[in-house]
Formats: C-alpha cells, sequence, structure tokens
C-alpha cells in the first residue's frame, strides 16, 4: 500500500501523541451514538421476524383485524420487555461501577 493510503497512529498528532481529552470525547460519544443505532435497528429487525412469524398466518394484500391486534400487542410486550432488561442492565452497570 502506498503512504498516502496507510493510515498510523502518528497521524492523530504531533509525532504520534495522543490525541487531546476533548477528541477522544467526541470520538466516544460518535461510537456511542453509532453502537445506539445499531442496536435500535437490530431491536426492530428481531421484533418484526419474531412478531410477524407469531402473528401472520397467511400473506395476502392485507393484515385481518387479528393480526393487526396480534402485531400491535406484540410489538408492545416486545417493548416493554426490551426497555425492563435494559432498565435492569443500566443498573446492574451502574452498580459495578459505582463499587
Amino acid at each position: 500500500p502506498s503512504r498516502s493510503t496507510t493510515m498510523s497512529y502518528s497521524s492523530f498528532g504531533s509525532s504520534g501523541s495522543v490525541p487531546p481529552r476533548q477528541d477522544k470525547t467526541q470520538m466516544m460519544d460518535q461510537v456511542r451514538s453509532q453502537l445506539a443505532v445499531v442496536n435500535a435497528q437490530e431491536l426492530i429487525q428481531k421484533m418484526s421476524e419474531k412478531c410477524f412469524k407469531k402473528c401472520v398466518t397467511y400473506i395476502g394484500t392485507e393484515l385481518d383485524r387479528r393480526e393487526t391486534n396480534c402485531l400491535s400487542n406484540c410489538v408492545d410486550r416486545y417493548m416493554e420487555a426490551w426497555n425492563l432488561v435494559s432498565k435492569g442492565y443500566s443498573e446492574r452497570i451502574q452498580k459495578e461501577h459505582g463499587m
């Protein structure tokens, strides 16, 4: 590879120094945001698969009332469970880091 396409750690600052704290904070915020997007996409994908498999019995041009109600309830329950697990996980992480 040519030098222009190769990235080294020294490109972050003079003489290979570590980026300033603000740059690290911005980078971590960006990573957190990207992880949140990935988690949301995964949540939607899994919820869609599970609720579709559970509720849709016939693939047609529209959903019947039973399928619509089932999907609505399934999504509600899935989100409730997701939020409960997320809250418990967050509390656990906070306790572990607080000790």
